[in-house]
């Protein structure tokens, strides 16, 4: 199962791929969570302890690996000779991170602007290492991504199973979405689902509801407003471990239910 989730930053992109990664991996499956956000929170929403999460250099900022995989000096940007695709199978074992329940981490950072200075090594190493994670490897994948989709080519994209598109029901949050279906078209992603998160009343969800529709997506889960989320992340603590019994888990709970059963169909 290889699942990728997007939408605007602070919708709950994170909140949903470490919980959705822990409960997966409680049902027996093997499961990789990779941080492809630039935010990379995933390590504390999975429940790594700050002490190993504090540590963790993103893959892309790695720069011993950039060299050793692409051959690229580190003192050199554009217009340098390197290794277009690196091997990248050792990764996962060299760089996973374990997390609660047996799921691995793999922080991978985000591919940048053409324009902004960045190593070509480092985007070249990304892409294959999704392109890796997403065709190569058998266990269950969740991808915590950013907004717009730079790490996936149109030949990686056409085996995701699912994009959730997680919104919350605000303006902005529909703008992002609009943009998201857009971009995934161009790459040859098939299967996108909306994710409704943070609801707190009858008026948002039908908010949401009436904008999925405008757009022709489909909605695999209403999560709703929860206290719980927030006193979680104020102490630092992954939901699933805070409050097992809390709204939102119950939901990312159907939410995973729905996943396994699209992927047996």
């Amino acid at each position: 199962m290889k699942i990728a989730v997007s939408g605007k930053g602070g919708v709950g992109k994170t909140l949903i791929s470490a919980n959705l990664a822990r409960l997966l991996a409680r049902d027996g499956y093997r499961v990789l969570a990779a941080d492809a956000d630039p935010n990379i929170n995933l390590a504390t929403a999975l429940g790594i302890k700050p002490e190993i999460a504090d540590k963790i250099i993103p893959l892309s900022d790695n720069v011993p690996l950039i060299e050793e995989k692409t051959g690229i000096a580190s003192d050199q940007t554009f217009g340098g000779i390197f290794n277009m695709t690196p091997r990248v199978n050792d990764i996962v074992e060299r760089y996973g991170v374990d997390a609660p329940d047996g799921v691995k981490l793999l922080v991978m950072g985000t591919i940048k602007a053409g324009n902004s200075g960045c190593m070509c090594g480092a985007n070249a190493l990304l892409r294959v290492l999704v392109q890796h994670l997403v065709i190569q490897r058998k266990e269950a994948v969740i991808m915590d991504m950013e907004a717009g989709l730079e790490h996936f080519g149109r030949g990686t994209a056409r085996q995701m199973d699912v994009m959730l598109v997680i919104v919350e029901p605000r303006m902005k949050s529909i703008d992002t979405v609009r943009r998201i279906i857009k971009l995934a078209k161009d790459v040859e992603i098939k299967t996108l689902v909306a994710v409704g998160n943070k609801i707190n009343s009858p008026y948002e969800k039908q908010f949401i509801d009436e904008k999925m529709r405008q757009l022709c997506l489909f909605i695999a889960a209403y999560i709703p407003y929860d206290p719980s989320v927030v006193e979680a992340d104020m102490r630092g603590i992954s939901l699933i471990d805070y409050d097992e019994n809390s709204l939102a888990l119950k939901e990312i709970k159907n939410l995973e239910k729905y996943l396994i059963e699209m992927n047996k169909a």
